[in-house]
């Protein structure tokens, strides 16, 4: 295991769900934090319930990860709230229900901006500082639909496969000159959070409703737990879920023709 104490680590999306329970844990490891979201009161609550480090140790950097724009000088914030950055989890994003015929494109593309141009914009303001001290960890929350497809979620699938074809050819580039600077692709499946209350309709508009299968999933502080043990061992790749989750993957990898009859017949909603 990586010792993590004095190490600054990065998180967006970190006032609530998964971002709040990594927080959480890596404060308990010691490690200086740096918590983004788009609301600063929770983000404040956040940082009020990590345990383990001293207030003076976590900073709040609230910001929106649509405006994309802005994102090179926050990172420049982010750098110099304590001289360095050693980890950056990618873990802000949104979340889709809809069919794809009642789709519009404008939220495909929000889907794309959100869950993918911001990870790719903050990794490339990132680069050069992680690649200057060749020391470092990228890691990006991605979903078990960045694997394989389900019905209602297109756009949101298409951002998350988008993240594995980004982030497995920088760590191929990283590997020639740059080995200190990691690449973890986090793989979800189904968390307990609130993601599905503000997934984005076809029209835009909030779901406002939690799914059954989310309403199921797993204790986000549970999950926190298994992800954090894989930034710990600098995993490639880890899905993290229940037996469902996992056998949908193992299957499309190995079966995809199987995986393919399941779905139609599934009621993935």
């Amino acid at each position: 295991m990586n010792n993590f104490s004095n190490k600054v680590t990065w998180i967006t999306g970190a006032s609530s769900g998964i971002g709040a329970s990594l927080a959480r844990q890596f404060a308990l490891s010691g490690s200086k934090l740096i918590l983004s979201g788009r609301n600063h009161s929770a983000l404040q609550e956040v940082k009020n319930s990590c345990a383990g480090t001293s207030p003076e140790n976590i900073c709040l950097l609230p910001f929106d990860l649509k405006a994309t724009e802005n994102i090179p000088s926050i990172t420049q914030q982010a750098i110099g709230l304590f001289g360095k950055i050693d980890i950056t989890v990618l873990n802000g994003g949104i979340a889709q229900r809809s069919l794809t015929k009642d789709t519009t494109l404008e939220v495909d593309r929000a889907l794309m901006e959100v869950d993918y141009f911001s990870c790719v914009a903050i990794t490339k303001s990132l680069l050069p500082h992680l690649m200057g001290r060749n020391e470092g960890q990228i890691v990006v929350v991605s979903s078990v639909m960045g694997i394989i497809g389900t019905p209602f979620r297109s756009g949101y699938a298409a951002a998350k496969h988008a993240l594995h074809g980004f982030y497995d050819s920088l760590r191929a580039e990283l590997w020639y000159k740059h080995k200190g600077v990691t690449v973890t692709i986090i793989a979800p499946g189904w968390v307990r959070t609130n993601i599905t209350m503000n997934a984005l309709s076809g029209d835009g508009s909030p779901l406002q409703s939690m799914d059954r299968a989310t309403e199921k999933g797993m204790d986000p502080e549970r999950f926190a737990k298994k992800m954090f043990s894989a930034i710990a061992r600098k995993k490639n790749l880890a899905v993290i879920g229940g037996k469902k989750e996992r056998f949908a993957v193992w299957l499309q990898r190995f079966f995809p023709e199987m995986f393919v009859r399941l779905v139609r017949i599934m009621n993935v909603r």
